[in-house]
């Protein structure tokens, strides 16, 4: 047996079946001390599973978005008589729009304009759920949206150009109209007109508010026909103050100047809509960069909200221990007229505190676990357990536990042997 070990066995071992001894004589009090602990470890937990499961949420949907996209969202204004006084100004995004992006923009590799709208008749007739949204696009549209087609395909630039009645349907329209038979093949009649199903597109992220202009919307519940589609025709002629179309997709090469492209978008519908301020333009990698901003910000206002309960976790470990260290005076009078030095007084003391705050932190880790996974169950929200939390929180709770500890243990080793032996 070496020394290392020896000091371990003769000493450490002893003191920490002393330090169990004592917690166990008092068990109410040592479960009230721990509370502290426990409650701050499962807040720091709990707090950062749900925020991490939001934040990923949110930047997985920019993500999906394509981090060389830019994209032009038309702004609706938020009555008619605002949209008067915009129409006075601008008639809206374009495919003028578009071709002079084109022109004078560089490093584009692909790019398609967008026109959506909610049909007023559907043949079959959604199942559940709400009606699924017709959008016009171009091929390229599903390269930009990085838009994977489950069965079937998406249609071609020869179908767009003579306006083929063909149609993708999203995974939740799928469901929606033809429930679990295979759609490819079938027909769906929208409004007027009927289209022929060539394929079935995979599952898209969704989030459930506005994304910087993006709205809200249930990507997989969309009904994808080529732009020039003569049902589009119809749409235009029930409304005169409908935009040509409503969104712009790009996407730029690999390395191309992300900022400075949408820059130079922005001046350039800014003059062609005479400041009218009917468009928004969207960055998915700005938005990602600044997304995990938020969230490491977003990550140390939880920690230390949650901190607080670790702090008054740590208050009671010192009261307690302070009223031990009084309750404890003989005995410590007799072990330092026995021999024993002052650091083994501080190291029996803080044995104890870091048995509570190691224990704490457990169950707080236990319990945060269980109230973040029973948070997403009853709101259904997201919620990740990541192993930076789990490490954080107990990390800091033993950190908070021995510092408490440290003035009741270094408080009892300076007491006088002699007048505590005589104390009662």
């Amino acid at each position: 047996m070496n020394t290392r070990t020896h000091l371990w066995s003769t000493d450490l071992l002893p003191e920490l079946r002393l330090g169990l001894e004592n917690l166990r004589a008092h068990k109410l009090r040592s479960l009230l001390t721990m509370l502290g602990m426990i409650f701050g470890v499962a807040a720091v937990v709990a707090m950062l599973s749900i925020g991490a499961g939001a934040q990923q949420e949110v930047m997985a949907f920019i993500e999906q978005l394509g981090v060389r996209n830019l994209i032009v969202e038309a702004r609706e204004a938020p009555d008619n008589q605002a949209l008067q006084k915009v129409r006075k100004l601008s008639a809206g995004l374009s495919f003028q729009d578009l071709r002079v992006i084109q022109s004078n923009i560089e490093n584009i590799s692909a790019a398609s304009a967008r026109k959506r709208f909610t049909p007023s008749k559907l043949m079959p007739k959604p199942l559940a759920g709400d009606s699924p949204v017709v959008y016009g696009v171009s091929p390229s549209y599903a390269q930009i949206g990085n838009l994977q087609v489950a069965s079937g395909r998406f249609f071609d630039e020869s179908e767009t150009t003579s306006a083929a009645p063909v149609a993708v349907l999203g995974e939740a329209a799928a469901a929606a109209l033809f429930g679990a038979d295979d759609p490819i093949g079938r027909y769906v009649k929208v409004n007027d007109q009927w289209f022929r199903v060539v394929g079935v597109a995979g599952p898209q992220l969704t989030v459930q508010s506005d994304v910087a202009g993006i709205p809200a919307q249930d990507r997989n519940n969309i009904i994808y026909v080529p732009l020039y589609s003569s049902v589009f025709r119809l749409e235009d002629g029930q409304s005169a103050q409908k935009d040509e179309i409503d969104g712009i997709y790009l996407q730029m090469t690999q390395g191309s100047d992300i900022p400075g492209a949408a820059a130079m978008i922005r001046g350039i519908l800014d003059v062609a809509h005479r400041g009218a301020g009917d468009f928004t333009i969207v960055s998915p990698a700005e938005l990602l960069a600044e997304q995990r901003r938020t969230q490491r910000i977003f990550e140390m206002v939880m920690v230390a909200i949650a901190s607080i309960s670790l702090l008054v976790g740590g208050i009671g470990i010192m009261n307690i221990m302070l009223a031990s260290v009084l309750e404890r005076t003989r005995e410590i009078g007799v072990r330092r007229a026995i021999g024993a030095r002052q650091r083994d007084v501080v190291r029996q003391f803080l044995i104890e505190t870091t048995i509570i705050s190691l224990t704490g932190g457990v169950a707080g880790i236990i319990m945060g676990v269980g109230l973040s996974q029973l948070i997403g169950v009853l709101a259904g929200w997201s919620t990740i357990v990541t192993t930076s939390s789990i490490v954080l929180a107990f990390g800091v709770s033993v950190f908070i536990g021995i510092v408490f500890g440290l003035y009741p243990a270094v408080r009892a080793s300076r007491l006088d042997p002699v007048k505590a032996l005589h104390y009662e």
